[in-house]
């Protein structure tokens, strides 16, 4: 076996992060030696959790994956993967939907750093509908997000829209 560590980067923004992200990872660790799971943010979107709120969800639910790492992390993917030794970037394919956004970036990605290779994981089929946008949503009109995400996340969502 080679003693050279393979390492991959999962970025997202995990706002917050779900049990659909949560069996990504978990996916990759079987892959890789270590995943890094790089927290952002997605100028397009305006985030419910600050990024330091989220690099601390993604770090409780995972703190029992072994090989995880989790950073913030700004600026160009590619620059940021070859700083961190990376060999890999993972990306989850829910459905169809996805393929196309994914596909025209791990392209883009390919011309900016073609030694990174892009590895899409298709998550458990009871995860393939959920995404970060409809928990938040759910939880916002007081809904049961429990099978969704992980305890510690249920417990900060359930505070950012407790009903005063």
């Amino acid at each position: 076996m080679s003693s050279v560590e393979r390492k991959a980067i999962y970025p997202g923004t995990f706002d917050p992060v779900t049990n659909g992200h949560l069996d990504i990872i978990a996916r990759a660790v079987r892959l890789f030696d270590e995943v890094c799971v790089a927290v952002t943010t997605n100028l397009a979107k305006q985030p419910l959790f600050s990024v330091d709120e989220r690099v601390e969800m993604v770090n409780e639910a995972t703190k029992n994956f072994k090989g995880v790492v989790v950073e913030p992390f700004q600026g160009l993917l590619m620059d940021y993967a070859r700083e961190r030794g990376a060999t890999a970037v993972v990306r989850g394919l829910r459905a169809i939907t996805d393929f196309e956004y994914e596909f025209q970036m791990a392209l883009m990605n390919r011309k900016l750093a073609d030694e990174i290779d892009t590895v899409f994981l298709m998550p458990n089929e009871k995860f393939t509908y959920l995404n970060s946008t409809i928990v938040k949503e759910v939880a916002k009109l007081q809904g049961d997000v429990s099978a969704f995400v992980s305890p510690s996340v249920l417990a900060r969502l359930r505070r950012k829209f407790e009903v005063s």
